[in-house]
């Protein structure tokens, strides 16, 4: 079983970010860089699997040199291999991302492409259907339970309400992991020392021009204050008369 998952490099959702003077991005002075939380999971599940099954493990990351640190945190987690793809930081639409690691994914045998539902930076949660289209390869979405048993995989995924919905897939196939699918592993002194010695093959990024333009990043602006209209049912009147008045919510 060879399984690929794509990681993404995200600042740390616990950094308060700071937007750059030319309004085109974030000022990365002082953030703290991660592996996206969700990709945790599409990582871990792809251990259990080559852990049960055998096979290997390949990371594919698109992005600047210094993502090289979640490449080697992810070797460490016990992954094979890492192929990355290197490129700059700008901004780089969904499509454009799509297509440069579909272009990747061809010339890594892969049974199993996991990736996570989305990116907690941009928050698009585009880039795995898109891949799967480019590469016409069957997928889910938001898997919260997978089973691979001889060259099909059964999964589950959540629906609105909490339904769940059951789906059978031939291999080779993409999944998108959502919270709930499994705990992710800590690396461990062992894993960290094995990681040094795993190659990466490091790769220039093709030309994959952006469909998108982005004008400006802002923050949303700072909520105002509340206000106490009166106490108790004396003041239900005023209040409903706001809503419906100033407020326009009912």
């Amino acid at each position: 079983m060879n399984v690929t998952v794509c990681v993404k490099r995200v600042p740390s959702t616990a950094t308060r970010l700071k937007i750059a003077p030319e309004a085109k991005g974030i000022d990365e002075s002082g953030i703290e860089f991660v592996i996206n939380p969700y990709d945790e999971f599409a990582v871990e599940e792809a251990l259990k699997i080559i852990e049960k099954a055998g096979g290997e493990l390949t990371i594919l990351t698109l992005g600047p040199e210094s993502a090289s640190k979640e490449i080697r945190t992810c070797l460490a987690l016990g992954a094979t291999k890492a192929v990355h793809l290197v490129s700059d930081d700008s901004f780089r639409d969904g499509l454009s991302v799509a297509r440069a690691l579909a272009e990747a994914l061809q010339s890594i045998p892969s049974d199993l492409i996991l990736l996570g539902r989305q990116a907690v930076d941009h928050d698009n949660a585009q880039v795995g259907l898109m891949i799967a289209t480019l590469l016409g390869l069957p997928a889910v979405i938001d898997v919260v339970k997978v089973e691979i048993s001889g060259s099909e995989a059964t999964v589950e995924r959540e629906v609105e309400g909490g339904a769940r919905e059951t789906y059978r897939l031939s291999l080779p196939c993409l999944l998108t992991a959502q919270k709930g699918l499994n705990e992710p592993r800590l690396p461990n002194l062992k894993g960290i020392m094995a990681a040094k010695k795993k190659p990466v093959a490091a790769r220039p990024i093709g030309s994959f021009p952006n469909s998108q333009k982005l004008d400006r990043i802002e923050l949303p602006a700072e909520r105002s204050g509340g206000r106490i209209v009166g106490k108790g049912q004396d003041a239900v009147s005023e209040l409903l008369r706001l809503l419906r008045e100033e407020a326009k919510v009912i």
